[in-house]
């Protein structure tokens, strides 16, 4: 079925009372979203983590400390740094997991339902669609990058309690500095993490295999990974998503430094307003047939 035949504008043949800017109000599509058993899962995968890790700590003892102390050592220090490690676990590959599922899953599985024409003949004009169903799946990755630091902010005082945020340098930070400053750490990571979104999303407009996008995404997350081991790229490295994503540390640091996560949001955004223009353009012309 051509795109003619689905999603034709609004004319003078136009059902009484139609409004291209009344379909598909978020509140549904989010909805939608919420219902499926992913997100539940997901959701509850992200919640259990930080007491899978307490029972680590629990079982394990205190985590020894080897020839460079990291956010992981200093766990147990108090709830501020356990929800701190969380986040840190979480950086590089457990985040973006969740991010590239809502992101990549949204458009390709409606392809893969069948039910994407009849959303389209609805009619839903595509690039309403579009915006729909990526804001949505943005603010659910915003929902899954949130709750890993916050459930693990909530298990760490309870079972180490409330105290300052000690760094891996040595100094530490008093509680209530410390919290704001892992906000904006938290909101950093969602946003290098937004490329990954607008990878998976651009990806999902492409195929009707909700895998193929969501596994296309992170092995792309995991080849950059790569790429920024590899000391031989040089400065190149610097054109890499992966080159910056722990650039969030930088907002724990006694001197705040804004520097590296600048730039790390620049690529990001830069990257994904490309991605998104190559889904909305490709999409707009796509030959939707299920």
């Amino acid at each position: 079925m051509s795109s003619s035949t689905v999603d034709s504008p609004a004319g003078e043949t136009a059902a009484p009372g139609y409004r291209p800017g009344r379909t598909l109000p978020l509140r549904v599509e989010a909805l939608r979203q919420l219902r499926r058993r992913r997100t539940l899962v997901v959701g509850g995968v992200l919640a259990v983590l930080p007491l899978v890790l307490l029972a680590a700590f629990q079982l394990g003892g205190t985590p020894g400390r080897e020839n460079r102390t990291t956010f992981i050592e200093l766990a147990t220090s108090s709830g501020v740094n356990f929800a701190t490690t969380m986040l840190f676990v979480g950086t590089g590959f457990l985040l973006v997991i969740p991010v590239a599922l809502f992101s990549g899953d949204t458009v390709a599985s409606e392809a893969s339902w069948s039910s994407l024409r009849y959303l389209l003949a609805a009619p839903v004009p595509r690039a309403r669609l579009l915006v729909r169903k990526f804001t949505v799946a943005m603010a659910f990755s915003a929902a899954a990058v949130v709750l890993l630091p916050a459930v693990g902010l909530v298990v760490g005082t309870a079972a180490y309690g409330w105290g300052d945020l000690k760094l891996p340098t040595g100094a530490s930070l008093g509680a209530a500095e410390a919290l704001p400053r892992l906000g904006i750490a938290v909101l950093y990571v969602f946003l290098a993490e937004i490329v990954i979104g607008a990878l998976a999303f651009w990806l999902s407009t492409a195929t009707d295999a909700p895998l193929g996008a969501v596994g296309g995404a992170v092995f792309a997350s995991i080849v950059t990974g790569v790429l920024d081991a590899v000391t031989a790229l040089g400065s190149l490295r610097e054109w890499l998503p992966a080159h910056w994503q722990y650039a969030w540390a930088d907002a724990l640091q006694p001197q705040l430094e804004w520097g590296g996560m600048v730039q790390g949001v620049v690529l990001s955004l830069s990257y994904a307003v490309v991605l998104l223009a190559l889904a909305f353009r490709g999409f707009a012309a796509k030959d939707v047939v299920s």
